[in-house]
């Protein structure tokens, strides 16, 4: 009985804490920005990260950024895939040179610009003729699950800070938690997860948090 009240008392506290998280501004004020953004379905590529090597998965996303704030913007994104079983990995993990220039060969009628997530992390100019073209690459993630979140943030300045009600400074007040505007997409496979090749993905929805 115990062990059922503290399993409900844990739903609880999570569900508050989710109804309460704060949200990114309707409007935002003068001194923030977001960047426009586009992006393709994530798609995915099979190869060998080295001759002779076993056949690797990576999952990818191509990012299109338009800088119509008014002002030339620093970009420096910092891009997650999470898992429906909780396993979380940040893009560019274990992601060989060559994935990255086999995804620009396999676009470049479309991006002829197309660059890696690491050259990203520098100012955009202002304008529609500035716009950039990313792709983000992930590896492989747990072959049972059945959908995926992606977190991008970096695509504009609002930030707010909440109290961690876990943590305390040595004035036994809550320390801060900084959260940033972000990007969350949301993808669901059907089909088989063993035949993770063959599964369908589907895009589940697109929403602005803060995290």
């Amino acid at each position: 009985m115990k062990v059922l009240w503290f399993l409900l008392s844990v739903w609880i506290t999570t569900n508050c804490l989710a109804m309460s998280a704060p949200r990114p501004a309707v409007v935002q004020s003068p001194q923030q920005w977001t960047l426009d953004v586009q992006y393709e379905q994530l798609g995915q590529i099979t190869m060998r990260a080295e001759q002779g090597g076993e056949l690797k998965r990576f999952w990818y996303l191509i990012l299109t950024v338009t800088n119509n704030t008014g002002d030339e913007v620093d970009f420096y994104p910092v891009c997650e895939l999470m898992t429906d079983t909780f396993e979380i990995t940040a893009a560019g993990v274990s992601v060989p040179p060559q994935v990255i220039e086999s995804i620009k060969t396999r676009h470049r009628g479309k991006y002829p610009f197309l660059e890696g997530l690491d050259a990203s992390g520098m100012r955009i100019l202002q304008g529609k003729d500035n716009t950039r073209d990313i792709v983000i690459v992930w590896p492989e993630f747990d072959a049972r699950a059945r959908g995926v979140s992606l977190f991008i943030s970096g695509l504009s300045n609002e930030t707010i800070a909440v109290d961690n009600p876990a943590a305390k400074d040595n004035k036994d007040q809550a320390q801060k938690i900084f959260l940033r505007k972000t990007l969350m997409l949301d993808y669901r496979f059907s089909g088989d997860p063993a035949f993770r090749s063959e599964a369908r993905m589907t895009f589940a929805g697109e929403s602005w948090i803060m995290r």
